[in-house]
Formats: C-alpha cells, sequence, structure tokens
C-alpha cells in the first residue's frame, strides 16, 4: 500500500510513474516476475532544482491542472469540424498568450489554423521546436461509455474496474491510476495540457527556461496534415532558427516504461476493388459457374504474404536504408516485453517468425485495413456479390519512397493476372479482360529519422532521465506510427525527436480514449525538464522575471 507520507516525497523527485499499489506498476510488475527492476534514482537523474520547482507546484495544484485540461478536452476536435477545431486554436492561443508567449494563429485558405507561439529568452543560444497536434480522429457517441467530449474521470481504467467519480476539489489529492476518459485526452492534446501547465508553473514563480521554446500546434494531423508542408513553407521564416524539433504524439513504450523515439514510418496506402458478374446473382443458380470477387480477392491478397507475415511482393524490401551502429546498439538495448504484449493482447503467434516487435517495425509493412462484400450477420444473403474492395496501407521505413512501393504493389497485382483499370470497367473491357482490378492510390510521405548521436537530441535525453527519476528510458530509432516529419528532417534539415508521455493502452482512435494521471504528470516533469535543460557549454540565461 502506498504511504500517504512517501508519495508525495517521491513524486516531487519526479518519479511519475510510481502508482499506489506495487501491483498496478509496470515497473514492480517487471521485477516481481524476475525481469530487471528499473534502476533507484542517481543523484544525476534528480530534477533540476528549478524543474522541482515546478513539480511542487504541480502537485499542489493537481485539481487546477485537470479542471483546466478538462476545459479543452470539453471542446469537440474532429479534423473536419472547422467551426469547432477554431474554436480549440483560439482556446489554445490565448491559453499562451494569457502565460506570456506571444501567440497567433497561422492561417491559410482551405487550412485548419496552425497554433503558433514564440517565447523568447534574453542570452538563450538554443531554440526549440514543439510540435503537437490539437485534432482528433472522428467519434461515434454511440459507441463511447460517456458522451466523447464530456470529460469523465474514472479511479482507474474501465476494465481494471474502475468507477466514475468527480473531479477532484482545491486541495485534494491526485491519484495517478485515475483515468480521464474523452476524446483527444491522450491522442494528442495531453501534451498541450502539460505544456501549459509548466508554462504556469514558471510564470506563477518567475523562472525562465532555459532555451527560446517554439510552439507549433497542428490542426489537422489526423487528417493525414495535408496542408504542414505549405505552412512550414509560407511561415519558414517563424521557424529558420530551431535547432532540433521535439514531437509530442505517440504512447510511451508497452513496459509501461518512458521512450524517446528517433523516427516514424511514412505512410502510402490503396483501395482494390475486383469485379465479378454485372448484378449480385443467386448462389444456388450461378455457384461454381460465375466467379465470386471475394474469393478472387481473398486469393490476391493471400499471394501478398507468406504464412509468417513476409511480404511476397517481388522488391519489397530492397529500399531499406540500414540501421547505424548507434541504432542497432539501442534496439539491443530495447527491453524485451513481446511475451506481455501478446498475453495483453490476447495473440498466440505473432508474425516474422518470433522477431521482436521493435525490429518489425523497423521494415515496411503490407496491412489489411478493411474488406467489403456481399453481407454477413442478420443481413446475410445466399449471393455472388458483383464487386469485393480491400484498402490497404503500407507502412514506410527510411529508404522508401510511397510512389514506388505502390508501384511495386501494382506489379504484383498484374502478375497474378489481372488488368488494372483506374475507373469502374465499361462492358467492353470486362468481356476483354478475365480480371480486372480497379486501383486507387493515395499518396503518402517517407519516413524520418534522425541520429540518436545528435548532440542537441542527447540533450533532451538526459532531461528525459532527469524527468523519469531514474527509471530507465527506453530509446528506440524509430517508432510504428507515421507522421510527416520528412518536412522537418529534409526540407527544413533539423533534427526530430518523438517525445511521447500518454500510456500505451490509452485506446486512441477508438472508443473510450483514455489518458492515465499519472503519465499526464509524467509530462509536466518532462515538460519542465525540457524547457529548463541546461544551457548549452554552460552558459547563463538572462534573470527569472
Amino acid at each position: 500500500m502506498r504511504s500517504d507520507a512517501v508519495w508525495p516525497v517521491l513524486a516531487f523527485l519526479g518519479w511519475v510513474f510510481l502508482v499506489p499499489a506495487p501491483a498496478a506498476s509496470p515497473w514492480h510488475r517487471a521485477a516481481a516476475d524476475g525481469r530487471q527492476a528499473a534502476p533507484l534514482p542517481s543523484p544525476s537523474s534528480q530534477p533540476s532544482p528549478p524543474a522541482a520547482a515546478v513539480l511542487a507546484w504541480r502537485d499542489a495544484h493537481g485539481p487546477r491542472i485537470l479542471e483546466a485540461y478538462a476545459r479543452l478536452l470539453a471542446i469537440p476536435n474532429a479534423a473536419a469540424d472547422s467551426v469547432n477545431i477554431r474554436r480549440n486554436a483560439e482556446h489554445i492561443r490565448n491559453e499562451l498568450d494569457r502565460l506570456g508567449v506571444a501567440a497567433r494563429l497561422l492561417e491559410l485558405p482551405g487550412a485548419n489554423p496552425i497554433v503558433f507561439g514564440e517565447l523568447r529568452v534574453p542570452g538563450a543560444v538554443r531554440t526549440l521546436g514543439l510540435y503537437a497536434h490539437y485534432d482528433g480522429q472522428p467519434t461515434d457517441p454511440a459507441h463511447w461509455t460517456h458522451h466523447p467530449w464530456e470529460p469523465t474521470l474514472y479511479t482507474r481504467a474501465m476494465e481494471a474496474g474502475g468507477v466514475p467519480r468527480p473531479f477532484p476539489a482545491a486541495g485534494e489529492s491526485v491519484d495517478p491510476e485515475w483515468r480521464l476518459y474523452a476524446r483527444s485526452a491522450s491522442d494528442d492534446k495531453a501534451p498541450v495540457g502539460a505544456m501549459l501547465a509548466v508554462l504556469e508553473a514558471l510564470q506563477e514563480q518567475g523562472i525562465r527556461p532555459t532555451s527560446n521554446l517554439l510552439f507549433f500546434f497542428e490542426g489537422e494531423e489526423e487528417d493525414g496534415s495535408p496542408n504542414l508542408g505549405r505552412f512550414l513553407e509560407v511561415y519558414r521564416q517563424l521557424v529558420q532558427d530551431v535547432d532540433a524539433w521535439l514531437l509530442f504524439d505517440g504512447p510511451v513504450h508497452q513496459s509501461g516504461r518512458p521512450q524517446l523515439s528517433f523516427g516514424v514510418r511514412g505512410i502510402t496506402g490503396m483501395e482494390i476493388t475486383v469485379y465479378g458478374p454485372l448484378r449480385p446473382l443467386h448462389s444456388g443458380h450461378y455457384g461454381n459457374w460465375a466467379p465470386n470477387p471475394a474469393q478472387m480477392l481473398a486469393q490476391l491478397l493471400a499471394s501478398m504474404k507468406d504464412e509468417e507475415g513476409r511480404v511476397l511482393v517481388e522488391g519489397f524490401y530492397d529500399t531499406v536504408e540500414p540501421l547505424k551502429e548507434a541504432e542497432r546498439a539501442a534496439l539491443a538495448r530495447l527491453p524485451a516485453y513481446d511475451a506481455e504484449l501478446r498475453r495483453e493482447l490476447g495473440l498466440g503467434w505473432t508474425e516474422g517468425g518470433g522477431a521482436p516487435l521493435a525490429e518489425r517495425l523497423l521494415l515496411p509493412s503490407l496491412n489489411i485495413r478493411g474488406i467489403t462484400a456481399g453481407y454477413t450477420g442478420e443481413l446475410t444473403q445466399n449471393v455472388i456479390p458483383s464487386t469485393a474492395t480491400a484498402s490497404l496501407d503500407i507502412r514506410l521505413v527510411k529508404g522508401n519512397d510511397p510512389a514506388h512501393m505502390r508501384r511495386l504493389v501494382e506489379e504484383h497485382i498484374r502478375k497474378q493476372g489481372y488488368h488494372i483499370v483506374r475507373e469502374d470497367p465499361d462492358l467492353e473491357t470486362r468481356l476483354r479482360h478475365p480480371r480486372i482490378a480497379k486501383v486507387r492510390g493515395e499518396g503518402g510521405y517517407p519516413a524520418a529519422r534522425s541520429s540518436m548521436d545528435t548532440p542537441i537530441l542527447q540533450e533532451v535525453v538526459a532531461a528525459a532521465r532527469r524527468a523519469a527519476g531514474g527509471a530507465e528510458v527506453v530509446l528506440s530509432p524509430g517508432s510504428g506510427g507515421s507522421l510527416p516529419l520528412y518536412l522537418f528532417t529534409d526540407v527544413l534539415a533539423k533534427p526530430i525527436v518523438m517525445v511521447p508521455m500518454v500510456n500505451h493502452d490509452n485506446r486512441q482512435h477508438a472508443p473510450d480514449e483514455n489518458l492515465r494521471i499519472g503519465n499526464l504528470w509524467y509530462g509536466i516533469a518532462l515538460c519542465a525538464e525540457i524547457f529548463l535543460m541546461p544551457p548549452p557549454g554552460g552558459r547563463e540565461v538572462g534573470p527569472g522575471r
């Protein structure tokens, strides 16, 4: 059981992942299972005095932080909802402005605004770009336990037996195991809430950051960031002096340990439709004679991967850029957590012949994200459908070009005997070609990765270790998700690092998305340490306000 006397001290030291009961902590559970437990804090991993002051402020104002964050979560934020997206942007801009940041909305025709803020520090010789996104996935309230934009606090995760509870009153302690349920509670308003809390703590205590801070919050990430490149081109002069971009998105490691990733996958996709009879046919009258497009599509898709998950499309792995020595070493140091993850997900086997998940994420993947053909369930009909459609995504790694990877898959489809079209075929085309596939590509963007040895990124690693209070920080060469970060690495020519803070079981993109409060508290500690990183070369910055 947690001692009420011990917990504030541990929280003050920044050990924000410790939880009330040892059985609930991933680190304590790891020790009990015989795996390596997290190391005890060392002097070098303690928070800097200014960051410790921020943590003390956080612990004294927990209910206030949660109340402010709930107000942000209550604003609907589907990327296609331009009216409410603007409400989000204006709310965040106003909060930044209130906290001493020179904030404004960057506008382009037909695009959701970027919330941009500058906090320039006298004497600072380092400038950090801080990216997050304030838009979220669309929601169907009918599939949520509570309305997605009515933030609801639970005593712990629903699946762990948690029940709703009121938001805490002023002076009430905050339990790190509480869960906050709402759309974008984790993806991706959590970093915005954490940064605002740190800025408020710094303002109230007269502490200056040690770097110039440029806040860059996007409103179209969940729509594929269609205008991010245009924004960076039109407003390039605003971010020209950024030394490194810190991308606050995604979850921590599946083990619960804090994590930094130095790259992301790219993505492209396609939709494939194959054709049978002009109209659905009675399966008794025409079965065994009329070709069934559902079966044809199943056979086509099955030809693309073997039983171990290796993609059989010729040339699919040929352009993968090899890892550097530091990246291979980091991969070897990653915690072995696949067995626990398989149990959590109910998986009796995994692709790749038992290769670890982290290794598999560094290869391109071909995924079937949906299939439609005929009818099932209560609507089942004894018919041969006229069409069958599959939607595919291709996750890309360094070296892969989106258009090239789509061409490889199209060539594979041709080798299976299909004539490819871009629109529904007319009767003459149907009669001329026995097998027809309509293929529509989706564009996409390449992967991005920065060297783990980059000095300024190593400063971020040190900050994360201080925020974690001595717990092991997982350093990954790349994460599995996709973001158009090539715009930062290849176009702006700046290093990047992914700085996740939210729990891995947050149900992002799904109903009942949630945030573990202990992870928000860690996020505040992390942002505090980053904002207050020792200046390069030990130089002093201007005095506090």
